[in-house]
């Protein structure tokens, strides 16, 4: 459980880095919905071209692989919860980076997704000891009776 959360510590921070960059790097192209054709196909170009898309992207490709990682190794049902977390470091890096105000309701909300997750993660702790106590006891039985 150790190395899943630490991957996806790093997974959440690329993920969350990489979403931040590609909304700076959007706001300064521009509003997509108030251009013509013309003017979406310049902006296309431009973020082709833009060092915080294409850091952002990348930062988001980490993600992507660093959660294949971890779907390797871990229940989805424990890792996905786990992805919650970033909506934390969104609020946080929003709040400084990108200068949006984030309401106490939301904050609220955010405590109570980290509550739901350090349940998930240690609901998954005792179903591992769970599971090892029964191999134990069904290799027990099985040297009994064999």
């Amino acid at each position: 459980m150790f190395k899943t959360i630490i991957v996806m510590l790093f997974a959440i921070t690329a993920g969350t880095i990489g979403d931040i960059l590609l909304t700076k790097g959007m706001r300064e192209i521009g509003d997509l919905s108030a251009m013509n054709l013309r003017a979406i196909m310049d902006a296309a170009l431009r973020a082709l071209t833009s060092p915080k898309l294409m850091l952002g992207t990348t930062m988001l490709a980490v993600f992507f692989f660093l959660w294949l990682a971890v779907l390797s190794w871990e229940d989805l049902s424990v890792a996905l919860p786990m992805q919650a977390l970033n909506y934390v470091l969104v609020a946080v890096l929003a709040k400084y980076m990108l200068h949006e105000q984030v309401s106490p309701l939301r904050w609220a909300g955010i405590i109570l997704v980290c509550i739901g997750v350090m349940l998930i993660t240690s609901s998954s702790n005792t179903d591992e000891q769970q599971n090892k106590a029964v191999v134990k006891t069904s290799h027990a039985d099985s040297k009994i009776g064999g």
